[in-house]
């Protein structure tokens, strides 16, 4: 793909990599980390996703204007929806490989090299998406929404890192700052009492908690360990979360409890 990139024009420069070690097929959690990690980018940006299980079927592969300035270019099956639906979707068109002077397809199994990435690179010399295809409608895509409770909280996990913790889709501001501590549900299972810190170094090793993510929400993690493999949940799990009504005693603050001794 960055060959191709490179050979349609676009300097190397000006190739940013966000992430190539999403799991396969993971539609939903890829759509996901391009919101999070493509929203600051400036208004000339091309951002091009390939998430793409049904490569060589009937998806449309698509170009999305924004009303923020930014043009996404991938299949349609969700993957750019909500990043295009927070910069403002304007139009989208079907992208016809009949109008890029590229080298032939050789198969069907890789569009990203030989369609996506012609299309970037034609956007980005300043080619107009227009005349990358007709107008066409994109297919609706579910983006799953959190809801608060009485006292707490439900929503899902999006995204489960590198090291095993589970990021959700509960913002982290709808945690009460008094309390110390939440119970836990994952999956319609009781796991108990994880206390609430804003470190990991608070946890100490082995300890499983919650804190506020790096993206605005909140994250399920073990100190010094995978909170996915001590939860056995992934992608999808549903998770709940209920605020004790226990307030912080005067003097106390969530990164005050110490870590566990270590051997």
């Amino acid at each position: 793909m960055k060959a191709a990139l490179l050979g349609g024009g676009v300097d190397s420069a000006h190739i940013v990599d966000l992430a190539h070690d999403l799991p396969a097929h993971g539609v939903r959690e890829a759509a996901f980390l391009l919101r999070e990690m493509a929203r600051s980018f400036p208004s000339t940006a091309v951002h091009l996703a390939v998430i793409d299980p049904g490569v060589g079927g009937r998806r449309a592969a698509i170009v999305v204007e924004t009303r923020a300035g930014p043009v996404l270019i991938g299949p349609d099956n969700g993957v750019l929806m909500p990043l295009a639906t927070e910069l403002g979707l304007v139009a989208t068109h079907r992208i016809e490989g009949d109008k890029l002077s590229t080298l032939p397809r050789v198969g069907t199994t890789f569009d990203g090299r030989d369609l996506f990435a012609p299309a970037a690179a034609f956007v980005a010399r300043g080619g107009r998406p227009v005349d990358l295809g007709p107008a066409v409608r994109p297919t609706p895509y579910f983006v799953p929404v959190p809801r608060r409770l009485r006292d707490g909280a439900r929503g899902e996990v999006l995204h489960v890192d590198r090291f095993g913790n589970l990021i959700t889709n509960v913002p982290s501001a709808w945690h009460p700052g008094a309390m110390r501590a939440v119970l836990l549900r994952v999956d319609e299972k009781a796991r108990g009492s994880a206390p609430w810190v804003t470190s990991y170094e608070s946890l100490g090793r082995g300890t499983l908690g919650a804190l506020g993510s790096s993206f605005g929400t909140v994250e399920v993690a073990v100190g010094e360990g995978r909170a996915s493999d001590r939860l056995r949940a992934g992608v999808g799990a549903a998770i709940e979360f209920t605020w004790p009504p226990r307030p912080v005693r005067r003097g106390e603050n969530a990164n005050s409890a110490r870590p566990r001794k270590r051997a």
